[in-house]
């Protein structure tokens, strides 16, 4: 990518103005609507997934054109497939293996705190519980995750504003 001046940028942005690319695991419909409405809010800086079972998402993320988000939110307790499947298939996988997750949940058990880091999740959130905290929540991940995450990272085709 040529930057403005000429000069080659390797495919990277060195600045905050693109989207913030999320996926958002939870099998909870009820869930899935609050992110999905608080996320509205942030439109202007976010573009968003969302699936209700980890197979679904893991069979997006590995088609062969898929564009990869820069961050996963990933519920640990669902049928089928919990969050630590997830989370185990991710990490074996050379294509999905740097995505950052953090798991997004409900639990405050101790071991599903310990089990998430040992599978490498990136961060534990507990939900909060109310459209207003969990509007402050989401404010705080966003503003870790666009300066963390965006700075010097590749630009997804798909996700250019």
């Amino acid at each position: 990518m040529l930057e403005e001046n000429g000069e080659q940028t390797g495919g990277y942005e060195n600045n905050m103005s693109r989207f913030l690319h999320i996926v958002v695991v939870d099998d909870n419909m009820t869930d899935l609507m609050l992110v999905e409405e608080v996320f509205a809010t942030f439109n202007d800086q976010v573009t968003i997934k969302t699936y209700q079972s980890g197979q679904a998402a893991l069979d997006a993320m590995r088609t062969p054109k898929a564009v990869l988000p820069d961050v996963l939110l990933l519920d640990i307790n669902m049928p089928n497939m919990s969050g630590f499947d997830v989370l185990k298939v991710m990490k074996a996988n050379e294509r999905l293996k740097l995505i950052p997750v953090v798991t997004l949940t409900a639990s405050v058990l101790p071991e599903d705190l310990v089990q998430a880091y040992s599978l490498y999740a990136s961060s534990y959130l507990v939900k909060s519980v109310g459209f207003a905290s969990f509007l402050q929540q989401v404010k705080g991940f966003l503003a870790f995750w666009k300066l963390n995450r965006l700075l010097d990272w590749p630009i997804p085709s798909s996700t250019r504003p």
